[in-house]
């Protein structure tokens, strides 16, 4: 089986891990979560009181000193939803990462990507906070931060992440 595009940045016992689909091209190319520049991942966290400091792409490894985890659901190939097949995600190697790692909560960060990991049509799928939990883990599904994703784009739900954690911290 081939590398993993991206490393997981996993740990046990995280206030949040983020579970996105795949890396883009761009990511992969950089080597970075969310490196794409019209990609609002890293500016969000920040603006949402997510992290308490900016980072950048470049800089992923580091969210772990803030209880932040990153995966994705495919870990060997990279490129657009849409360009994405089937068996390129890996759902149970997913779950247990979770089940091992048991964060406080998990947020996907698309409806697909939650779609994927239930296994049901995207339109199934509803943003913010879910009565389903993985494991132990509250579970949140969030609007792409993607640059391609601008017109489901809705900050108010990141935010609602956001407090979510404060109001959940230990």
């Amino acid at each position: 089986m081939a590398a993993f595009v991206l490393p997981d940045v996993l740990a046990s016992d995280l206030r949040v891990i983020f579970c996105g689909t795949a890396p883009s091209r761009i990511s992969a190319q950089r080597a970075a979560y969310y490196a794409n520049p019209h990609n609002k991942f890293w500016r969000t966290l920040f603006t949402v009181g997510i992290l308490p400091v900016p980072l950048t792409a470049q800089q992923y490894p580091e969210v772990l000193r803030y209880g932040v985890g990153l995966t994705d659901l495919a870990k060997h190939t990279y490129g657009v939803d849409s360009a994405l097949k089937p068996q390129d995600f890996d759902r149970q190697a997913f779950f247990d990462k979770i089940r091992r790692y048991r964060p406080r909560c998990v947020a996907f960060t698309s409806k697909k990507a939650a779609a994927v990991y239930w296994g049901v049509p995207t339109a199934r799928v509803s943003y913010g906070l879910q009565a389903a939990m993985l494991g132990e883990s509250a579970v949140f599904v969030l609007p792409s931060p993607s640059g391609l994703a601008t017109s489901y784009w809705d900050e108010s739900v990141w935010r609602a992440l956001g407090a979510w954690l404060q109001a959940h911290a230990t």
